[in-house]
């Protein structure tokens, strides 16, 4: 079997613009994969439209191989558009090699750790009344058992830092009382804290609400500095969504700075990469709760990683059951009071409706940026 083609899709989802990939073979067995949305994402494109160069003519079941090829014949470590790149090509690699095997995926990477998924989603409000509401809603809507909030209030960037502290601790507040005390509650200051002693007192406001754990209290470039936080409070700290390949997780794990990482399988190297980087983090009793904030092919490739190890915890999620995230795929995975099922078709068991991409055009995106008081650049 060879590779003859890869196909690129570069799809708007409304709030983000996403890489799909599609790789064929001279045996009519194609492959699908979802590289990250980086901002940047033509360069992602492009990055895969150079691999395609290299891959052509090359068995597509060389998954390792193939990576090899990708990261290291590129000869920099990649940064996170090339790591995206190789991300989605491998995620199609996979596809195939279970279609070619008449498997599912997760029998391929070491067969099933547990027989369905636990989700999270994350709950929208600007005030802790319609937070909380919102919470209330998809919990019954979906049957989740967890939920993760942005615990900051919005514009907090130009409030003096008690106030933060205030108007954090009554959204947290509102939320746990509105869900209860068996509903975890994940929290994502989302990496906009520079200051290890401010990231200790929003675990302190916080702690008494007994959080599943705070998500990127700090920013990720200092692994000391997160060391320093975590030896501070007993609030589970997480981080992982910036970092790439098992090279960048090594020393965070050396350092115990956190109880559990984040890695996206479409930016971290894909999902062999995710099995690797899982089994460094279970040697240092660490679970891995992915990062998964893309489309639904993500969610699935996800769902083989979940299923196939250990040490995973919970998967971050999107529901996919309307508008074009439900549209651009034959059949999203299935979810069921809170959790996903395991897929039994060959491969990764979904597909693109590439006639529906074409409908959803790529559209100049970037994250909203944020200002402080006095005029200059917040964290984003």
């Amino acid at each position: 079997m060879k590779i003859t083609q890869i196909e690129t899709f570069l799809v708007n989802l409304g709030h983000r613009n996403i890489p799909y990939v599609k790789v064929h073979t001279d045996e009519g067995i194609y492959g699908v994969g979802e590289a990250y949305s980086c901002g940047p994402d033509k360069a992602t494109v492009e990055v895969i439209r150079d691999f395609a160069e290299w891959l052509v003519g090359r068995d597509p079941r060389d998954i390792e191989g193939l990576w090899q090829l990708m990261y290291a014949g590129s000869r920099f470590p990649g940064g996170m558009v090339l790591n995206a790149a190789i991300s989605g090509i491998e995620h199609a690699l996979w596809d195939i090699a279970g279609k070619a095997a008449g498997l599912p995926v997760y029998r391929l990477v070491g067969g099933k750790c547990r027989e369905k998924v636990r989700v999270y989603q994350s709950p929208r409000g600007d005030t802790p009344e319609e937070l909380a509401d919102n919470a209330v809603a998809l919990i019954e809507k979906y049957g989740y058992t967890a939920i993760k909030m942005g615990p900051l209030p919005p514009g907090w960037q130009a409030m003096p830092w008690n106030r933060v502290l205030r108007e954090t601790e009554k959204r947290v507040a509102a939320v746990r009382e509105a869900v209860g005390d068996d509903i975890d509650i994940g929290l994502d200051p989302h990496a906009r804290i520079f200051e290890p002693g401010r990231a200790l007192q929003l675990c302190q406001v916080v702690a008494p609400y007994r959080p599943f754990f705070v998500e990127e209290p700090l920013r990720p470039e200092n692994y000391d500095a997160l060391t320093k936080l975590s030896q501070h409070t007993d609030v589970p700290l997480a981080t992982g969504e910036m970092l790439y390949t098992r090279h960048e997780f090594r020393d965070l794990l050396k350092l115990q700075a956190v109880e559990i990482i984040q890695p996206d399988i479409c930016v971290t190297g894909g999902l062999w990469e995710m099995k690797k980087i899982a089994a460094m983090a279970e040697a240092h009793y660490v679970s891995v709760a992915p990062h998964n904030p893309c489309g639904p092919v993500a969610t699935a490739v996800n769902v083989h990683f979940a299923a196939s190890t250990q040490n995973f915890l919970i998967l971050e999620y999107h529901a996919d059951d309307e508008g074009p995230r439900r549209e651009i795929v034959d059949e999203p995975m299935k979810l069921v009071d809170g959790y996903l099922e395991l897929p039994e078709k060959p491969g990764l068991g979904i597909d693109l409706n590439v006639e529906a991409l074409g409908k959803y055009p790529f559209r100049s995106w970037h994250r909203p940026f944020s200002w402080r008081e006095d005029g200059s650049l917040a964290y984003q």
